[in-house]
């Protein structure tokens, strides 16, 4: 893995000498080797107070939610360094249904900062969320496991995609509420391993009332997982 990154810092380097950064919000000079401006990324909306837990909003830091406190999730952690705001949303936006997949690279940069920042062990390998093949076909491609993939690079951390599936096409979840979204989740994933490693970090793009990545690390808890995390860019709703 080290060779590996090795490689890809270097393919970085020649291709930012031969295409300089260009910020994608407002076409200006991008700044730090990456495409945005220091003043786009200060707009970005910071996803902070929040919960340490499920990386809810919160008036104040160091605390839980109410929801968490009261039925603690299946996972450890949340790790989400963005509110689904403005400008943001326009870059998950197009990252997830416009084929965007040059974002993918910008905002897996982001979400590696915020995990490093944190400082605390890294996980054995990172699950992107899964999708059912056929909304896989329709869409072309998987928006989790195009922001894992540079994340597993700029990391060292492994992807192992095979750790689960999605063995239900669920409805879209856009217009259903967080009880309904849980209900509609139920069964959806399936541990495909006997043995499993200890500790994964679910990736995401967005989490809205978080009932997949619940579902998710449930689905993993139960199959032997002692730590899960979740690493998303961006935390919707209040």
């Amino acid at each position: 893995m080290d060779k590996e990154l090795k490689v890809y810092n270097w393919t970085k380097f020649v291709r930012n000498l031969l295409y300089p950064p260009r910020c994608v919000l407002c076409g200006g000079p991008g700044a730090a080797g990456i495409d945005l401006c220091c003043g786009c990324r200060d707009e970005l909306p910071r996803n902070g107070p929040a919960c340490p837990r499920c990386g809810s909003p919160l008036a104040s830091t160091g605390v839980l939610c109410g929801p968490c406190a009261r039925r603690p999730p299946p996972f450890t952690r949340s790790i989400i360094p963005f509110r689904y705001d403005a400008p943001l949303d326009y870059l998950l936006q197009q990252l997830k249904f416009h084929q965007g997949l040059q974002l993918a690279s910008l905002l897996a940069v982001l979400m590696a900062e915020a995990v490093r920042q944190l400082g605390a062990p890294l996980p054995e390998c990172l699950l992107p969320v899964p999708l059912h093949p056929q909304r896989l076909r329709e869409r072309g491609y998987n928006q989790a496991l195009e922001l894992a993939r540079p994340l597993s690079r700029l990391l060292g951390v492994p992807i192992d995609y095979g750790l689960c599936q999605r063995q239900r096409a669920t409805p879209a979840q856009t217009s259903l509420s967080g009880k309904e979204r849980l209900r509609n989740l139920r069964g959806a994933f399936v541990a495909t391993r006997s043995e499993m490693p200890h500790h994964v970090a679910i990736v995401d793009d967005v989490v809205t009332t978080g009932a997949t990545v619940e579902e998710l690390a449930r689905t993993l808890r139960r199959a032997g997982v002692e730590t899960v995390e979740v690493w998303a860019c961006a935390r919707a709703g209040s």
